[in-house]
């Protein structure tokens, strides 16, 4: 491992070897730090993916290691929407806060009906790992986010890798939960806006799990952020849910808060605050109107 310098990246760590290889795509200053675009070959997924990472003047003009926070995005999303419409980067950049945003799901894999459909496929890995062919070679999205994406950070920027949170949005939202659920004490911090609380008992979760993870249902249950809290024995964990009143989907049984914040209540090492914003949708107008609240509910956790 060595350190580099150049016009575009003052700082960052190089793990030598093909399977740690990033590629620049883009570097913009944004607030006093730069917000990047890499890609990589993934061998989990077997594509190349892309990722967004905002460093803090933290890392960029002191060099430091900082905190890093994985953020989720939702159907239909690229990595491209966090970066673009959220507004995140003043609050990662005010508490120094390093921040990953991945793709949502393998991209050109050109399989059967992978772009058939904008809530299966394409865009809407769901963050499981499929068992089911033909999905079950590539679409390890769960994996991808809390393994081999992991290993690429830890050993590449300048991040302190045992001081790591996740959050998300919609689909993401399900899948921060069950990262943060199913690994006790792996991220110090996790949030939601809007999440898929409940999978197995909407449409949307039902379609792809049916498709990612076979008619066992049963199986199901280890995907399910409303199940998985059911049963949480792990460390005490505080959960930051924002959910829009006037959210369409939460109107259409899609998203299902109710049912987590009823698990959670009887579990004592949970504590979910949930916050209904009244008038808001399911828009990035939403996350980006309370998306301070969340990196000040982070770094909480992150900076102690």
């Amino acid at each position: 491992m060595r350190l580099i310098n150049s016009s575009l990246s003052k700082f960052f760590k190089v793990q030598e070897g093909p399977r740690m290889a990033l590629k620049l795509l883009s570097t913009v200053k944004c607030f006093g730090g730069e917000q990047r675009v890499y890609s990589h070959t993934s061998e989990i997924l077997g594509c190349e993916m892309k990722f967004g990472v905002y460093m803090p003047p933290l890392a960029v003009d002191d060099h430091m290691e900082c905190p890093v926070l994985y953020f989720l995005s939702g159907l239909t999303c690229t990595h491209e929407n966090f970066i673009q419409k959220s507004g995140f980067q003043q609050s990662a950049a005010k508490h120094g806060i390093v921040v990953v945003n991945p793709d949502t799901s393998p991209r050109g894999l050109n399989l059967p009906g992978e772009n058939d459909n904008w809530d299966f496929g394409s865009g809407a890995g769901f963050y499981v790992d499929s068992t089911e062919a033909p999905w079950s070679k590539n679409y390890k999205m769960y994996s991808y986010v809390t393994s081999e994406l992991v290993e690429i950070v830890n050993a590449s920027l300048p991040v302190l890798p045992n001081k790591r949170g996740i959050f998300g949005h919609s689909m993401g939202g399900h899948g921060a939960l069950i990262c943060a659920l199913k690994n006790p004490g792996v991220y110090q911090s996790v949030s939601a806006f809007a999440p898929i609380s409940n999978p197995i008992e909407c449409p949307w979760g039902k379609k792809a799990f049916k498709g990612y993870l076979g008619t066992n249902e049963e199986s199901w249950k280890d995907w399910d952020a409303t199940m998985l809290a059911t049963n949480y024995a792990g460390i005490p964990l505080e959960i930051l849910v924002d959910q829009g009143s006037d959210d369409n989907f939460l109107k259409e049984k899609q998203l299902l808060p109710e049912n987590l914040l009823g698990v959670a209540a009887d579990n004592d090492h949970l504590q979910l605050i949930y916050k209904k914003r009244e008038g808001y949708d399911h828009s990035y107008f939403f996350i980006s109107t309370f998306i301070a609240e969340h990196f000040d509910h982070h770094a909480k956790f992150l900076k102690t």
